[in-house]
């Protein structure tokens, strides 16, 4: 064996131990500066993993840190001194407000004129908070995307139409905050909260409930919109824009709720965006304990798209597909009635309704609906922080789907959710009062079935992020970001674009090759080896995984002896276990079992 095999070997194993104080020795000890064994042996990409493999494991920080500017404030840089280990804590109150709030029929059709009669029937879905914690860990505030070993993936404007049937085309969600509480509340409410009811400028979302919830036998016109108006702001703060405890909603929506057609033609769906991005950036770094947000949000579009803590639905397919929308039945989850068909009539808490009812568009259900029955775990594991962190250390091309919105699910779905396809790509800022986020669709391309090059510079706004409603309770937000509030006018002219996708992008693309060096890939704690806890795999198979590529590159050109039988035993080993596609030159094929994932997106055009 070559004295490059046995260095080689000798350097990774003490690297891979569990023993800090070896694992520091052997790295000052091999430098991983390697001579080539072959004069004609090209230096090869694969030699590069190694070093990011390496530094993956033992330092927080990306080869190139030209993009990742907050990395010693981000969680991830927390995780890995072991430093916070804990699971986020909740700050959303869906559940509690549906238990308060059963719906009255009478105004339901305010409800649908408004546009949100989708995030009602969409409901209570258990939080997998290990999963939200892990997908934190993997987002970063400068890019607006999560960072997955594959690359960039992010929620765009096509999940919040399609998952929440959500609007996302009109006027930005803004206004004043200069309110005259009492005032507003009379007029739009038919009550005047009293000084316990208020925080600020937000109200208490229980007090809406006692107030609001039952208009009498002999309600008016009037009164039953303004309890729909009362609904509508409570659904807010409970699921769309819950503060920090999910128990209070500002007031700075009611005035857009006075004329309830024309509430329905802003751009919620924009403004929920906003307002997630806002949050995901804010727990994601300086040790945060908790999120608030739209929360059911995050956690379906991970299950759409990714396998960590998907459920299953009984089926032995790699993504089991749940029921279609509009195919759903009664199911009772969580202690929280699912609404869905009886005899093809919409049910609501066990009141039938007019049979008319069935042709209004309105009430087809979102994408996100199809998630409302019962769910099971057998054959993925769920709730578990550390699994969660080493399966996506772990994670290949073949566990993400990048295209989840095609075929017969999609031609079943509302026209909300599929209207105004032509700005899901849009390079605009998103804009929910004082909150102001980009949506950067350029950096997620294959997301839309396109292919995806190394994309743009994107600058980090810091004293955008920084603006917030604390102290500024008589701030003109209409006025303060006009400038933004031009640019979401004119969304439509900053639509990227970019050739059809063609199968799984190969692991030496050139994107690929600069997303390994701007980024931290594992996510998952220096190597630990507690007896009696959980042991993580991903790093240490990375690792090995990375020498052996690099072995093959390096024993190619031997014709005979040792050399050779390594590069045949190494090669042949790689195809096992599904990493071949890490050897230069090896073109892969794209994967028959996702073929959703390479269709092209609903409108591949603006």
């Amino acid at each position: 064996m070559s004295s490059f095999t046995t260095t080689t070997i000798s350097s990774l194993l003490p690297l891979c131990c569990s023993d800090p104080l070896l694992r520091s020795a052997a790295l000052r000890a091999h430098p991983l500066r390697w001579d080539p064994p072959y004069p004609s042996s090209p230096p090869t990409q694969d030699i590069q993993d190694i070093y990011m493999t390496f530094r993956g494991l033992h330092d927080a920080d990306p080869l190139d840190p030209s993009v990742l500017l907050l990395q010693d404030r981000h969680r991830s840089h927390f995780v890995d001194t072991e430093q916070l280990q804990d699971v986020l804590r909740p700050r959303q109150q869906m559940r509690a407000f549906l238990s308060l709030w059963r719906m009255d029929p009478r105004i339901r059709p305010y409800v649908i004129r408004a546009g949100f009669y989708g995030i009602y029937r969409l409901g209570h879905i258990i939080i997998d908070w290990p999963l939200i914690t892990c997908l934190i860990e993997r987002w970063w505030p400068e890019t607006h995307t999560f960072h997955v070993p594959v690359g960039e993936m992010t929620i765009t404007l096509q999940d919040v139409a399609i998952i929440l049937g959500l609007r996302i085309y009109g006027p930005a969600v803004i206004g004043t905050c200069m309110l005259d509480v009492a005032k507003l509340c009379g007029e739009l409410l038919g009550v005047t909260p009293p000084a316990d009811a208020l925080r600020g400028l937000t109200i208490s979302i229980r007090w809406l409930c006692q107030q609001l919830s039952t208009p009498g036998p002999d309600a008016d016109e009037v009164a039953l919109e303004r309890s729909a108006r009362g609904f509508i702001l409570a659904l807010m703060g409970s699921f769309l824009f819950p503060d920090k405890k999910g128990v209070h909603v500002h007031l700075c929506f009611l005035p857009l709720l006075c004329d309830l057609t024309q509430t329905s033609t802003y751009s919620w769906g924009g403004a929920v965006l906003a307002h997630t991005y806002r949050e995901l950036c804010r727990a994601s770094l300086d040790r945060r304990c908790g999120i608030s947000g739209c929360i059911t949000l995050i956690q379906l579009w991970s299950w759409e798209r990714l396998h960590v803590g998907r459920p299953d639905f009984g089926r032995s397919a790699p993504f089991p597909a749940p029921p279609l929308p509009n195919a759903l039945h009664d199911y009772d989850v969580d202690g929280v009635v699912a609404e869905g068909m009886d005899n093809g009539l919409p049910v609501e808490h066990g009141v039938q309704l007019e049979p008319e009812a069935e042709v209004e568009p309105e009430l087809a259900l979102s994408f996100g609906c199809r998630w409302r029955v019962p769910l099971t775990r057998v054959l993925n594991i769920f709730g578990v922080l550390p699994l969660y962190r080493d399966q996506l250390d772990a994670q290949t091309s073949n566990h993400v789907l990048w295209q989840p919105y095609v075929g017969e699910v999609v031609d079943q779905l509302p026209n909300i959710c599929l209207a105004d396809q032509d700005i899901w790509r849009t390079m605009s800022p998103l804009i929910c009062f004082e909150t102001v986020e980009w949506h950067r669709p350029e950096r997620v391309l294959r997301q839309f079935g396109l292919h995806q090059e190394i994309p743009p510079a994107c600058s980090y706004e810091h004293q955008l992020h920084r603006v917030d409603a604390r102290g500024r309770h008589q701030r003109d937000w209409a006025t303060y970001h006009a400038p933004y509030i031009a640019l979401w006018d004119t969304r439509a002219a900053r639509i990227i674009t970019s050739p059809p996708m063609v199968g799984m992008m190969d692991f030496q693309d050139s994107y690929m090759q600069w997303y390994r060096r701007i980024t931290r890939r594992f996510m998952t704690p220096r190597l630990h080896k507690d007896d009696m806890r959980f042991h993580t795999t991903a790093g240490s198979m990375n690792v090995m995984i990375a020498a052996m590529v690099d072995l093959v590159d390096r024993s190619r050109f031997a014709t005979a002896g040792a050399m050779c039988d390594i590069y045949h035993i190494a090669r042949s080993a790689l195809p096992q276990i599904g990493e071949e596609h890490r050897i230069a030159g090896y073109a892969q094929e794209a994967s028959t079992s996702h073929a959703p994932s390479s269709r092209p997106p609903v409108s591949s055009t603006p």
